[in-house]
């Protein structure tokens, strides 16, 4: 998804390469102006079947390739999430290559790979948060098998570092996935090397894990980025369910944020904001956002407020058009307060909230600058001439007080300043 595409897409921009994010998947790759050195494609294939999205990634890959594009990097998702065999098998197919190297580890985040089982900090990953996923859960530790339930390419897990070429394969002339090991970021760095000494950094498939090691052995460089100047005001949009983001934005509201949130007529009926009562509870919205410098936008809910699932199996809504809507009205939120309010700084978290951000307000590209925290990316997009930042960042991603963390880094002294106002404000959110 989008939050992914620029996570991995900072990876390379940290080393002075231009690096342009965008969300066309017909882009024409002879377009692309000369100055940047990675074009990053956000194909948006996680909710969508095996056989959409391989003929999506097939396509990307082949056109990629016949436009002379040296190499490819298939991004997949750090806790594996979505169509992962069919994708890497369009990667196979799309560029004529004999074998991919996949390397789903991403150590620093807790992300690790042993004898092919994938773990979420110490946990196979069916185990952990990403298993209770409500809308994509994964339901296998066992890469192979992963791959196996949407290809019949086939797949060698390699746990001794080795890397494999495709005379080497099982099967000379037999297209095959090679499944790497990986507990530590020195493990990542060495199979990167191993990989660039054999010739074999063409296509490769993994996280932003990988990603971080290829920039320097591809020899990517160019003009650092100046250190970013930050309006001292602080938007969160939230659309993740993730416990871990959650337990964020519970720990950024003690600490003075104040946090509205939407109910689930507000979330889910298109129409709602624009009737009359649903003109009136935007205003409100807005003027408390006005007079607020930490802010939380969230779709949660919360123990006492009626279940938004119960309301959308009312409306007859499946899962998609649910996630789907949810990301439209909180980008049309976030749209509405940038428009008609003072400037500030965004942070979204997870990729369909920034997606339905984007859509909102016909933003077709990003910009990747740097990394706030691991995982935390801060870019800066145009509308109508006017240039935004904006920090995106998974759902699974960061430690409780991320959120406050960021707020020190954007507020600055003015922090302080803003504590008491934000308590003071807390009770009136509360009351919309």
């Amino acid at each position: 998804d989008f939050t992914g595409a620029l996570d991995t897409g900072v990876k390379f921009a940290e080393s002075g390469a231009e690096v342009r994010v965008i969300r066309d998947e017909h882009y024409d790759f002879t377009c692309t102006s000369e100055q940047v050195s990675v074009l990053v494609m956000d194909a948006e294939t996680r909710h969508i079947s095996s056989q959409d999205a391989y003929r999506k990634v097939y396509l990307i890959s082949k056109n990629a390739r016949e436009a002379g594009i040296p190499y490819i990097y298939k991004k997949t998702d750090s806790a594996l999430r979505g169509n992962i065999g069919s994708e890497l098998t369009a990667v196979l197919d799309g560029s004529g290559c004999q074998v991919l190297h996949f390397l789903p580890a991403f150590p620093k985040m807790g992300r690790t790979t042993q004898y092919g089982i994938h773990y979420i900090d110490g946990i196979p990953v069916q185990e952990s948060v990403f298993g209770k996923d409500p809308f994509e859960p994964v339901t296998c530790s066992e890469i192979p098998k992963m791959i196996a339930a949407q290809s019949k390419v086939s797949v060698r897990v390699v746990s001794d570092g080795i890397v494999m070429t495709g005379g080497e394969m099982a099967g000379v002339g037999k297209p095959e996935i090679a499944v790497y090991d990986a507990k530590t970021d020195d493990d990542m760095a060495a199979l990167a090397h191993a990989l660039s000494d054999a010739g074999q950094l063409g296509v490769l498939a993994g996280c932003a894990g990988m990603a971080e090691t290829l920039p320097a052995l591809l020899k990517l460089a160019g003009g650092r980025h100046k250190q970013p100047e930050f309006i001292p005001k602080l938007l969160v949009a939230c659309g993740s369910v993730n416990p871990i983001t959650c337990a964020q934005l519970d720990y950024a509201e003690k600490r003075g944020f104040v946090r509205l949130r939407l109910t689930p007529r507000q979330k889910l009926d298109p129409e709602y904001f624009q009737t009359e009562i649903g003109r009136t509870k935007a205003r409100e919205l807005l003027e408390c956002y006005r007079n607020s410098a930490l802010c939380i936008l969230d779709s949660n809910d919360t123990a006492e407020e009626p279940d938004t699932r119960r309301y959308a199996q009312e409306l007859g809504l499946d899962r998609d058009t649910l996630r789907v809507q949810i990301a439209d009205t909180l980008g049309y939120l976030v749209r509405c307060f940038i428009e008609n309010a003072s400037d500030c700084t965004l942070l979204i978290t997870g990729g369909d909230t920034l997606l339905g951000f984007m859509k909102q307000a016909q933003v077709e590209e990003m910009i990747p600058i740097c990394e706030m925290a691991p995982g935390t990316v801060l870019s800066q997009f145009e509308i109508k001439g006017k240039v935004y930042k904006l920090i995106s960042k998974s759902g699974g991603f960061g430690k409780e007080n991320l959120i406050v963390e960021l707020a020190e880094q954007i507020l600055g002294e003015k922090r302080r300043e803003c504590y008491v106002d934000e308590l003071q404000l807390e009770a009136a959110a509360r009351d919309l």
